[in-house]
């Protein structure tokens, strides 16, 4: 996002005197097809995770001092434009409830959700300001990617053996709280089946990535090289065509991410 779109920071009274993320009402940054991975910015990558972790489990899993997530009920099936935790640190580190769904450039105003932003891309001027300074972890259990034709697709869940920490990055437009999910290209079992990934995050790195101090190209390494190694730990199975469509699905219902066979 261009400077320009980010009004003159405050001070929050940090120990380290780093700037409060700013406030804009109506978001009107411009964007290339290249910055944003188009086309398409939907199919860039999953365009659905799980999320089955309570609100205090989170707290304690991050070391969060609290959150404003209280109504938050996990789920099997968190899509485009819906609700999901985030752990951010602001003032202090916190769970909190955004949107998944970034502002649309103001030169591109129509088309599907922005869910997600390249790691290659984090430099660039429509993302640079949001990793420098409003990075956050997207708790996930694990996402779903498909195989096939359209009308015929083939769902798998691509996970872990606990709860998985992908980048993210995060704003406020007009009181809203937005995410998008960082992705990378595929080096877990997921590469079998589409060629983009979140990037994850070990325990380790938390603190480094959710540090309020302003970014550089060096996280962005850091980001590359640890996604990786997370990423040879995934393993992916096949589950029920129920999730291919979000119309009248239960989505805390356990047995969407459990294992078929067809």
């Amino acid at each position: 996002m261009p400077m320009s779109w980010f009004p003159k920071a405050q001070r929050c009274g940090r120990t380290r005197g780093t700037p409060c993320e700013p406030q804009r009402s109506s978001p009107k940054p411009t964007a290339t097809i290249d910055e944003l991975g188009w086309p398409g910015y939907a199919a860039a990558m999953c365009g659905r995770f799980a999320m089955d972790t309570t609100t205090d489990e989170l707290i304690r899993e991050f070391v969060a001092q609290g959150g404003r997530a209280e109504d938050w009920a996990p789920s099997y099936s968190v899509a485009p434009t819906d609700r999901a935790p985030i752990v951010r640190e602001h003032d202090e580190r916190e769970v909190q409830l955004a949107k998944w769904d970034w502002p649309k450039p103001a030169n591109r105003p129509s088309g599907p959700p922005i869910i997600d932003a390249r790691i290659e891309k984090l430099t660039t001027s429509f993302w640079r300001t949001a990793f420098t300074r409003a990075r956050c972890i997207v708790p996930t259990t694990g996402y779903f990617e498909w195989t096939g034709e359209k009308g015929d697709k083939t769902p798998h869940f691509i996970h872990g053996d606990a709860l998985l920490a992908a980048a993210g990055l995060t704003w406020s437009v007009d009181g809203e709280r937005r995410f998008v999910v960082i992705t990378r290209e595929a080096r877990d079992a997921s590469g079998e089946v589409h060629d983009r990934m979140p990037a994850f995050l070990p325990a380790a790195t938390w603190d480094d990535w959710l540090d309020p101090e302003p970014a550089d190209e060096g996280l962005q390494q850091l980001l590359t090289d640890v996604s990786e190694q997370v990423a040879a730990t995934l393993r992916t199975h096949i589950v029920d065509r129920r999730v291919n469509s979000i119309r009248g699905l239960d989505r805390t219902d356990a047995t969407l991410v459990e294992a078929i066979s067809y």
